[in-house]
């Protein structure tokens, strides 16, 4: 490994946050304000995407900004495992650049230039948190992760997103606390909190209670955004914002920091041995088995789309933390795969689930019978995307839940590997409703969602009381999850049917056919879709591209994966670590 002084680790960081001050300044002028966004998502790309090919020969880019406190560094470094998050968010927040634009127009929302402000500082946390070079370091960013998302989860100022936010906020700062507490009581141990491939040699002599108690506190404060369980719920309650946050705070920047950090602290703090040594790794293990089965039950409870997907984050996350846990050389390759792999998938769920609301106002899947036939291209995504969830061949969760089971065969823990059965049966199951209410049942016709039904969960919304109600207050005419009503179009359209921002700027094009059908399909089962054909007419182009293309990283990823640098560097990650060549 050969260290290179460079200034790209922190420009990755910096051209994300400077670009909020145009952004800002912008305000009033939305092409001139979204140019500037899409300006620092390309540049941000191109910087980190500079660094992937020395990486993958071996080389450390590293910044060094000077003492943080006594004994740590204030550096940046962009090593194999950061530029596996580092180049997975800032390529999926260029995607979600575009999405958003489309999405944010197209439903005419409040704030938009706040919004992209604060996607802007999300994404420069998250690049921050994949080039930290050490836990004080990347305790500093996943913080101000935390800060730079809070606006974004309650952007709806409703009384439900302020509490969702306050919830998020109280979860992921205490998730921070331990996270400094444990990086802390490293230092007292060691000297040192610098990553280091294969662990801190010194921890190895370190007395056990106390190398114990640091790893249960580094993983329990990264284990509130991996939303492992019991410290999952603020997740669910997250999905009251916007979709492309739901998408970001999912596919990109929250939960991925959460599963970075405890990827940092098995193989670059502790190291795949020492954790072994200690008995932390059957623990851990155990944690992740329960919370991706456990998840994916309750999943099949939920009717509202979102919902759904936001318990299916939950189960997904814990394959990467059990792949991890596992220690196996193959097992590691699985769970580190599973970054990228649940990101473009998930990703493309979120996307589709955004498009759905937008151009239907439909949330619940107990209203979507045969809506394949109004959105073709955004339903087939979705299938494609589910199937890859599923672990179905030819997508993208087929290869690392391949590396997982085998990694769990080899170790001999066939108790997870039973774990990952179970959960890749109920991944079917509860995506298989989705997938067929779309495509092969028709309006009136259709049998209520979600799959069980018990106190065991609940459906999305209070008034949602049975399969197919509607969730619209009827004293109030807003919907009971923080939305707008069904009934009620928020959007005024011109005699063009362009529909205009809130802050005075341009908006969508959109039919008047498409303005009139669009507020009645989310709530009354007994109108047919109108058809619509393969060309793309379902949506904008905006929301459409993205969605298009995670859908087909989710394919590459799944058919050519030996070719995809994503696999590449992982391999570069555990032969680093374990000195096995996967």
């Amino acid at each position: 490994m050969t260290e290179i002084t460079s200034l790209r680790p922190f420009a990755a960081v910096l051209v994300s946050a400077i670009a909020i001050v145009p952004i800002l300044a912008s305000r009033g002028r939305p092409n001139v304000r979204e140019f500037w966004t899409i300006l620092a998502a390309v540049a941000n790309l191109g910087i980190v995407a500079s660094m992937v090919p020395g990486v993958l020969d071996g080389n450390v880019y590293v910044t060094d900004l000077g003492r943080f406190v006594p004994g740590v560094e204030f550096s940046l470094q962009a090593d194999a495992l950061g530029i596996l998050f580092g180049l997975l968010a800032s390529l999926l927040w260029l995607v979600t650049s575009f999405y958003s634009i489309g999405y944010m127009r197209g439903l005419d929302e409040h704030n938009q230039t706040r919004y992209f402000a604060a996607f802007a500082a999300s994404v420069s946390s998250a690049v921050g948190v994949a080039f930290a070079s050490n836990l004080l370091v990347l305790f500093v960013f996943y913080e101000l992760l935390t800060v730079a998302t809070y606006p974004l989860v309650a952007h709806d100022e409703t009384d439900e997103a302020r509490a969702a936010g306050r919830k998020y906020l109280a979860y992921t700062f205490g998730g921070g606390v331990a996270v400094l507490a444990g990086a802390v009581l490293v230092f007292w141990m060691t000297g040192t909190t610098t990553f280091t491939p294969g662990g801190i040699a010194a921890l190895a002599d370190a007395d056990p209670m106390f190398a114990r108690a640091a790893f249960a506190l580094l993983v329990t404060g990264f284990g509130v955004k991996a939303a492992l369980m019991p410290l999952h719920s603020w997740l669910p309650d997250a999905m009251v914002a916007p979709t492309p946050v739901s998408g970001l705070l999912h596919a990109v920047a929250v939960v991925k920091s959460g599963v970075f950090g405890i990827a940092r602290v098995i193989l670059d703090v502790y190291g795949p041995a020492v954790v072994a040594d200690l008995g932390l790794g059957l623990l851990l293990a155990s944690v992740a088995a329960f919370t991706l089965v456990t998840a994916s039950i309750i999943a099949l409870r939920q009717d509202n789309l979102k919902r759904r997907l936001a318990f299916s984050t939950v189960s997904q996350l814990s394959y990467i933390v059990l792949g991890l846990a596992v220690l196996n050389p193959m097992s590691l390759v699985g769970g580190l795969l599973h970054i990228p792999a649940h990101a473009f998938m998930k990703l493309t769920l979120f996307f589709c689930a955004g498009a759905i609301h937008v151009e239907t106002h439909t949330d619940d899947i107990s209203n979507m019978a045969g809506i394949g036939k109004r959105m073709p291209l955004t339903m087939t995504a979705f299938g494609i995307a589910a199937l890859g969830m599923a672990g179905i061949p030819l997508v993208a969760g087929f290869v690392s839940k391949y590396y997982l089971l085998i990694g769990t065969v080899t170790a001999g823990d066939v108790v997870f590997t039973g774990a990952l059965l179970v959960s890749g049966v109920l991944n079917i199951a509860y995506f298989w409703p989705v997938i067929y209410t779309a495509f092969f049942e028709s309006p009136g016709k259709a049998d209520p969602k979600p799959v069980v039904e018990n106190v065991l969960g609940g459906r999305y919304g209070e008034a949602d009381a049975t399969a197919g109600t509607d969730t619209t207050d009827t004293t109030t005419g807003t919907a009971t999850d923080g939305g707008r009503s069904p009934d009620d179009d928020p959007i005024e359209r011109d005699d063009h049917g362009y529909a205009p921002d809130h802050e005075g700027q341009g908006a969508i094009d959109r039919s008047e056919a498409e303005a009139h059908i669009r507020p009645e399909h989310g709530h009354d089962d007994s109108l047919a879709w109108e058809h619509r054909r393969w060309n793309g007419d379902e949506s904008t182009w905006f929301m459409l591209g993205p969605i298009l293309f995670a859908a087909t990283g989710s394919i590459v990823l799944g058919i050519v994966p030996g070719s995809a640098v994503f696999l590449r560097i992982v391999r570069l990650i555990v032969s680093g670590v374990t000195g096995v060549t996967v």
